[in-house]
């Protein structure tokens, strides 16, 4: 069985807690590695190390901090194909998904080349009698993210390529789950020209994220994942003095009008619902549409849709519309909601509780749900799945189809469906939701604005990557300078004799 490593100071290193953790093959169900789970010394060690790295690093400028951003979507575009297949076989995503995920990323990475522009301080001449004011960007020193196992690669990336073009160094802790790509990502960034140490890789659990919470060189601290967890590090990073932000759960509603292109909203709920088996922070996963002849022939078009997904291992081929769950447990508890969900009343429409693949019996494989009739007190509404089942709620309007969005306890993405403008302007000014899409299923933002939701969807006052990037990985310093008066009157050509 492969023993995977933690990636410290440019090189690969076993872990010597003693500690490991399995990483499964989602399709099989068989263990395939052990990853190793530092314990506080072993961070502690690399934290040391990448501080040492992190003064010379922040003294390189801005345009070959750059550059280094530049060789690495090379060599991200080169290795598409290997990160796309290690990805899936760890997460058990499809491999078109998972090289979204490797895309979305590198969006990120290549509007990191702009960093020059973006470190740019301001100068104010004359700002008093023979004042002049500026002020400059400076890196913070270390600089942590921990890491969920839904984005191995794009999450990550959308983390450290900011941090460290700042002039940072960046302590990754991903998921022990899918550890692999974080890995290879850390090589690549050095075969790009990174220095040793500016990018250390710590696998690790609940001590190691712990370690990072409490070390006191680590000046912030990046983190997506669930709503609890996120609530946790939130308040325990700030109460350490840290920056701290954090990102939480989701619960997304899409809209349905009645003038909507139901074929079009159908299509958009399937893949947004059922993509990458729900385990998306950005899914939808209710459904709303208005007046009941929508719902009724909403249902009538999602039906023989979902009954059509085509649910697979990676390597059956990219027809295959999505994968396993990542884990047993996760499959454990998305099939106990549907049972909760039905003992509360709601009608299952498509029942994939039976789902078996033929050889891979033994795989986390989940087949797809549509419930219908679901109403805001059933725990299938108000709990995130993280799985391949979509969430009916009927209304009877507008006014109480936002509604059930904006009071949702959960404010990530949302979108509605509509031919009228009006409405669209109305839902898009009135909603209480960090990032909302027009007839766009998944709006998640490209790489030069920023991804962030509302509500218990985030904590912190800064978004992931756009400028908000560079705001959050850097400090501010204000200078404020008058210079006495001296000579102006250029050089003296005649010799004094001396006194």
């Amino acid at each position: 069985m492969q023993e995977l490593t933690h990636y410290i100071n440019g090189a690969h290193v076993k872990g010597t807690s003693g500690r490991f953790a399995n990483v499964y093959n989602p399709a099989t169900g068989e263990v395939q590695a052990k990853v190793p789970l530092a314990s506080k010394a072993e961070l502690d060690n690399a934290v040391e190390i990448a501080a040492e790295a992190q003064v010379a690093w922040s003294k390189v400028n801005p345009q070959r901090r750059a550059r280094v951003m530049m060789a690495f979507v090379g060599l991200l575009n080169r290795d598409m194909d290997k990160l796309a297949e290690a990805l899936s076989r760890e997460h058990g995503k499809t491999i078109p998904d998972a090289k979204g995920d490797i895309q979305r990323g590198l969006e990120v990475v290549e509007y990191c080349v702009g960093a020059p522009q973006m470190l740019k301080g301001e100068f104010t001449d004359s700002a008093g009698p023979g004042i002049d004011m500026y002020s400059m960007r400076q890196a913070l020193g270390v600089t942590a993210g921990i890491t969920p196992f839904n984005f191995p690669a794009m999450i990550p990336m959308w983390m450290f390529a900011p941090a460290i073009v700042c002039g940072n160094a960046f302590i990754l802790k991903p998921s022990e789950r899918d550890p692999s790509v974080p890995l290879m990502l850390a090589e690549l960034l050095e075969e790009a020209g990174l220095p040793k140490g500016i990018l250390q890789v710590v696998n690790g659990d609940k001590e190691s994220v712990d370690a990072i919470l409490y070390n006191d060189t680590i000046q912030s601290v990046g983190f997506v994942g669930s709503t609890p967890i996120a609530e946790y590090i939130y308040g325990t990073g700030c109460a350490q003095g840290k920056r701290v932000q954090c990102f939480g759960g989701a619960k997304n509603h899409m809209i349905i009008m009645p003038d909507a292109d139901l074929d079009q909203a159908a299509d958009a709920l399937v893949g947004a619902g059922y993509g990458a088996a729900g385990e998306r922070c950005m899914a939808i996963s209710v459904a709303v549409p208005v007046g009941e002849e929508t719902a009724d022939r909403l249902i009538e078009k999602l039906v023989p849709r979902i009954e059509a997904l085509k649910v697979g291992p990676y390597t059956a081929g990219d027809d295959v519309d999505y994968g396993p769950v990542v884990t047993a447990a996760a499959k454990d508890n998305i099939l106990s909601l549907v049972q909760t969900g039905i003992d509360q009343g709601a009608e299952l429409v498509v029942d994939g509780r039976d789902f078996n693949l033929q050889g891979y019996e033994d795989g986390f494989f989940v087949g797809a749900h549509l419930f219908d009739r679901v109403t805001p007190d059933m725990d299938i509404y108000k709990k995130e799945i993280f799985g391949p089942v979509l969430s009916t709620v009927r209304a009877a309007s507008y006014e109480e189809a936002i509604a059930l969005a904006m009071d949702h306890e959960y404010g990530n993405g949302t979108a509605i469906y509509t031919r009228d403008g009006d409405t669209a302007r109305d839902f898009a000014n009135r909603i209480n939701i960090g990032m909302v899409g027009i007839n766009v299923p998944i709006p998640v933002p490209l790489a030069y604005h920023t991804f962030g939701g509302w509500k218990k969807s985030a904590f912190g006052d800064l978004n992931q990557h756009g400028p908000d990037a560079f705001k959050f990985y850097t400090r501010t310093k204000t200078i404020t300078s008058r210079w006495p008066s001296g000579i102006k009157e250029g050089g003296e050509f005649n010799f004094k004799a001396m006194e």
